[in-house]
């Protein structure tokens, strides 16, 4: 019997641990790496399937609309394409060029352009044409101006 309680004893006193106060850690031996959190650097160029054909009609001043469709290729080229609904002929008028981005990679500036809007807000599946300043259109006729996917 005395055998098995000095056995106990003996798995007891192994089983225990010091414990270690965080005063006594030595933090010299620590080494502190600075870690360079990068900016968001999520935008619509970088984070979103942009290229593909978007459709609307927008508003026009002396007809009942503009039906237009963009074409944004992934070499940065578009195709332009309008039709003033109610007035003419009918006749879809076309233009081609290249885009860029702007900074932020939120917007994009069509080139080559026949002096339309030239300058859209990139967005999920949409783009929103802007005003001659790159401000987005508010107001009763703002969703008038956005192009679906």
């Amino acid at each position: 019997m005395k055998i098995v309680l000095l056995l106990c004893a003996f798995l007891l006193f192994l089983s225990c641990k010091k414990e270690v106060k965080q005063s006594e850690i030595n933090t010299d031996t620590i080494v502190k790496v600075p870690v360079k959190v990068p900016a968001d650097s999520h935008n619509s160029q970088n984070s979103l399937d942009w290229q593909g054909t978007y459709k609307g009609v927008t508003p026009c001043a002396d007809c009942e609309g503009i039906e237009t469709e963009i074409i944004l290729n992934l070499d940065l080229n578009y195709v332009l394409k309008t039709k003033y609904l109610g007035k003419g002929d009918g006749e879809v008028f076309e233009e081609k060029g290249s885009f860029v981005w702007d900074k932020s990679g939120g917007k994009i500036t069509l080139k080559g352009g026949q002096g339309g809007p030239s300058q859209y807000k990139v967005g999920e599946n949409q783009l929103i044409q802007l005003e001659r300043e790159g401000k987005v259109i508010e107001g009763d006729l703002a969703e008038m101006f956005i192009l679906k996917k």
